[in-house]
């Protein structure tokens, strides 16, 4: 029923086939813009440990240029000549301990946007399974509404009809065709919230999803293993995405300081350089050459090898602020790091908590559907008799429906609390989707 009601509202024209959890959280792997601008944000990361291992690598550099030469005395021209320069320069750093600490930097950098990739995949995995429910959640509201609709409009008819043939007061007409009034509004307000529910989860596949698969009545509801809060709590210490790339930030600010401390140190380079200038220059002589201009080229190059030194002696006092900023902000960085790790075992915590809590609560919402079921139906048989009036009657009715839907919700609500538990604990794999999808029908 649920599958046919999305359908009716999803269809558009032709005929949709009903897609699954894995369908949807495949197809965002492909166009979620935030996963995509993710995986450019890891690529661009992979670069930094380039850029920070070319400071210890060999550099080379040429130059060259060419100019056109002429001389003159008393406004006659009396010398014109072409001249060629061209060098090439070889460094490599022989001891600079500001561009190791730079390179170890980037290291952590780049370890932390694969840091940052790994939250990103995860995430999407909960995002996929968040808008999914989403609409399946809408859409229970939805037929619970309608079913509500439905029932109230047959009672309210049914009170017409008594109070015509002079069974029952007005008073019971009127108190049938207020219920009926708002679960009209309900039912109105449930649709606004399917179509919202609809066009989020459109936005993350980039296209129109028109049909989707509901969730059956066979899903375990079982307790979250391990079943230690503590045990949790360690996972996370150790897998949490979040945690490890403010880890592999806070080295890499502490790496940045001990650069900007080494900057008053000397640097050591080997420098080789080659440079070569020829000039081709014309010279009239003061001889007869019968018109002849008399070439006299020039040649020479030079090489030179050497190991170069440099130390900062005084910059204005710029080396020593660097370094007391660079430490300071190594400082932050631990304290951005500890707030971390307080966060994500406070959210751990919570999280385990509420699966805990939700299981009991779906036990519960089943027993109270069942409940509500055998209320409503001996509730039908006093109304028949005389010992319920319809107000009696309307709120069994509303129990009903509610129960069903607080139900549906429970579960919906179990199934996201696990799957940010395992995103809280590092541990929430692509798998986890398929095991959804196989409760899906």
């Amino acid at each position: 029923m649920k599958k046919l009601i999305l359908t009716s509202l999803f269809l558009v024209s032709g005929i949709a086939t009903s897609e699954n959890i894995i369908d949807i959280y495949n197809e965002a792997l492909e166009n979620d813009p935030q996963y995509r601008a993710a995986e450019y944000s890891l690529l661009s990361g992979k670069e930094i440990v380039v850029q920070g291992r070319a400071g210890l690598m060999p550099s080379v550099s040429i130059s060259g240029s060419t100019n056109w030469n002429e001389s003159y005395q008393g406004g006659i021209l009396s010398n014109e000549y072409n001249s060629f320069s061209s060098s090439a320069r070889l460094s490599q750093p022989l001891i600079r301990l500001d561009s190791w600490f730079q390179y170890k930097r980037s290291q952590s950098l780049t370890n932390a946007a694969e840091a940052d990739f790994g939250y990103e995949q995860q995430n999407l995995v909960v995002r996929t399974a968040e808008l999914y429910f989403g609409v399946l959640r809408a859409v229970d509201n939805l037929n619970a509404a309608k079913s509500e609709e439905k029932a109230i409009k047959k009672q309210l008819d049914q009170a017409q009809q008594r109070f015509e043939v002079g069974l029952s007061a007005i008073t019971g007409v009127q108190e049938a065709q207020l219920a009926y009034d708002l679960s009209l509004a309900s039912r109105i307000r449930t649709e606004g919230a399917v179509f919202s529910a609809r066009e989020a989860l459109n936005a993350l596949v980039g296209r129109e999803v028109y049909s989707i698969d509901a969730l059956g009545n066979d899903l375990p509801v079982v307790n979250p293993f391990p079943a230690s809060k503590q045990d949790w709590v360690n996972l996370a210490i150790q897998n949490n995405y979040r945690l490890k790339a403010a880890r592999l930030r806070r080295d890499a600010s502490k790496n940045s300081a001990r650069s900007a401390a080494s900057d008053h140190l000397p640097k050591l380079d080997i420098v080789g350089n080659v440079s070569k200038s020829e000039t081709n220059q014309y010279r009239y002589d003061d001889l007869d050459t019968g018109g002849l201009i008399i070439t006299v080229p020039s040649e020479t190059e030079r090489r030179s090898y050497g190991i170069q030194l440099s130390m900062p002696i005084f910059q204005g006092g710029a080396v020593n602020s660097r370094r007391k900023k660079a430490y300071a902000d190594y400082d932050k960085s631990v304290e951005d790091t500890l707030f971390i790790e307080r966060s994500v075992i406070q959210e751990v915590r919570s999280q385990y908590s509420n699966v805990i809590t939700l299981v009991a609560n779906v036990n519960a919402q089943e027993q109270a559907v069942v409940s509500a079921t055998s209320a409503l139906e001996a509730t039908k048989v006093g109304y028949e008799v005389g010992t319920r009036n319809i107000v009696d009657l309307l709120q069994s009715e509303k129990n009903l429906y509610s129960a069903e839907r607080n139900l549906a919700n429970a579960k919906y609500d179990y199934i996201l609390a696990n799957l940010r538990l395992g995103l809280s604990a590092g541990n929430l794999e692509p798998e986890n989707i398929a095991d959804i999808n196989n409760f899906l029908n």
